[in-house]
């Protein structure tokens, strides 16, 4: 048995340990945050995505790149969480959260390199991160719920760089609109749901055509045209139960003989589904969203009462649809009662762009706000809708939240600062890490500067020149190349933006910092025997 190796593992099996470990999982993180590291800030370059149908995507928001890309690798699979959850918080941010992510691995490897142990630089970044959060509250500016100039600074911020610059007054004012209509003030402060905004689009017609609606608007047309195009003081009834005929749950056959019994069973069919259809109709509504199907028989039925009746609506839009009007989704028709019909001043059905949609106005809770965005192509506007989304997210974390802070690099240049002073603070090799995480932030303004064709040393020395002034406010203009105040600018982002970017990333790059052994099992075949090798396998 001497010297014989013992295997304990299934074969196939792939195991590394130790630096080589370290070193494959930073080299993966650092590979997905250059992927996206070109398409920072307002002079980002574009990517263009095709999935394994041909479907194209253009985009530079840093989320939808990670997330359409196809990762297999378990350590940068962490980086597109990291992305993901910046999108799902604050919606803004996500390609900073990933690229400092990657630079945070790629400080700790030369600290690696120096044989200072992993957790010693986990312990120092989580007390980097920890003092920029208290750093990051000291260069907080305020702001008012009903200061609307400064949110649609905040807006603009977010839709800078994502391809509408010359159109981003026009979203500026559709997303702080709609967010201010759906905020809610609780006993906690102000909460905001952007679920609660239905954001439809139509390629056709100029970006500046894009409109606000106070009221509910649903890509669906009446299912009869001699159902009425307008209905005003609708009683709405909500259906996920459908109005047709049920289906036998077993495979049954009906043998007919006859005509006689052939029009007996027509008949009879068409007295179930009027009796069926008349439930509806007595409910005492006068427009009725159906989520699943109505018959064809019973649309001519709806018709003759007047009922302005649409099928197969999605389940979300039933939902808000009940935020709107109060009504309640009825699952049988046998149990509808007069309370759980919800109403509305206006439902009209219009045509946009060469196609019906059904608007919903003039409802009894103004919970539910819709925006319709048209543009030149279906890219252009699926790239307003990205756009106007992280505009939506950034306004209500900033109402909820009430604190901003200047851009342009200036938060990361002035926390880089500061780093750096308490690093000097510290003892032990702890220090290193702190000094390290100082540095990995200034990669925010370096790219801001590379993406914008400018030099990076030159404009990392102005930045810090002006910081060591007292000039905290003070960013990178990347259209003039010119280091000034971001404040006076108009360039200003959610504290949150920050907060969670830094954390998110810190939390990502210990996570995988401390992976000192990743252990691959091979996957079988099904049907195969345990411990057995598939067939396909080379031995």
């Amino acid at each position: 048995m001497a010297g014989q190796p013992i295997f304990i593992m299934a074969q196939g099996s792939q195991r590394t340990r130790g630096r080589d470990a370290q070193s494959n999982n930073i080299l993966a993180a650092k590979a997905v945050a250059s992927a996206v590291r070109t398409t920072l800030g307002p002079k980002g370059m574009d990517k263009m995505l095709v999935d394994s149908m041909g479907d194209v995507v253009i985009t530079n928001d840093g989320a939808t790149i990670l997330k359409e890309m196809d990762i297999e690798h378990p350590a940068a699979k962490m980086i597109v969480e990291v992305s993901k959850t910046q999108d799902d918080e604050v919606g803004d941010g996500t390609t900073t959260a990933a690229v400092l992510a990657g630079e945070l691995l790629t400080k700790a490897e030369e600290l690696i390199e120096k044989n200072v142990h992993p957790t010693v630089i986990s312990t120092g970044y989580r007390h980097a991160a920890d003092k920029c959060a208290e750093i990051l509250e000291s260069i907080t500016i305020e702001v008012d719920v009903e200061d609307t100039k400064t949110l649609r600074k905040i807006a603009a911020t977010a839709i800078t760089g994502k391809g509408v610059e010359s159109y981003k007054e026009k979203l500026s004012e559709l997303a702080v609109n709609a967010v201010k209509n759906i905020a809610k003030e609780t006993d906690s402060g102000i909460t905001v749901d952007v679920d609660d905004v239905t954001i439809e689009k139509r390629a056709g017609g100029s970006i500046l055509d894009s409109e606000f609606i106070n009221g509910i608007v649903i890509d669906k047309e009446r299912v009869h045209p001699n159902m009425p195009e307008r209905v005003k003081n609708a009683k709405i009834l909500l259906l996920s139960a459908p109005i047709e005929l049920k289906k036998t749950e077993v495979n049954a056959e009906i043998k007919i003989t006859s005509p006689d019994q052939m029009n007996m069973f027509l008949d009879q069919e068409e007295k179930m589904l009027k009796e069926i259809t008349n439930k509806a109709i007595n409910s005492g509504a006068n427009v009725i969203f159906c989520q699943k199907g109505i018959d064809d028989m019973a649309q001519y039925y709806l018709a003759k009462a007047g009922i302005f009746a649409i099928r197969r609506v999605k389940k979300s839009d039933l939902e808000k649809l009940t935020k709107a009007t109060g009504a309640k989704i009825i699952q049988n028709l046998d149990e509808i009662a007069e309370s759980d019909l919800g109403s509305a001043g206006l439902v009209e059905e219009k045509d946009i762009s060469g196609s019906s949609m059904t608007f919903i106005t003039e409802c009894a809770t103004q919970q539910s706000i819709s925006i319709i965005l048209h543009g030149g192509t279906e890219h252009v506007v699926d790239g307003l809708q990205r756009a106007l989304h992280d505009a939506l997210r950034v306004v209500g974390v900033a109402l909820e939240d009430k604190k901003i802070v200047a851009g342009g690099g200036s938060p990361e240049i002035e926390l880089s600062l500061r780093l750096k002073e308490y690093a000097a603070t510290l003892k032990g090799r702890e220090q290193l890490a702190v000094t390290k995480f100082a540095e990995a932030l200034e990669i925010i303004p370096q790219t801001l500067a590379e993406n914008a064709g400018l030099d990076p040393i030159d404009m990392l020395v102005e930045l810090r020149s002006q910081h060591e002034k007292g000039n905290k406010n003070f960013g990178l203009n990347v259209y003039t190349g010119k280091v000034i105040d971001m404040w006076e600018n108009d360039v200003v982002e959610p504290l949150r933006t920050k907060t969670q970017a830094i954390n998110a990333a810190t939390e990502a790059s210990i996570m995988i910092l401390r992976i000192d052994d990743v252990i691959a099992s091979n996957s079988m075949k099904s049907g195969g025997a345990p411990g057995m090798p598939p067939e396909d396998m080379e031995l």
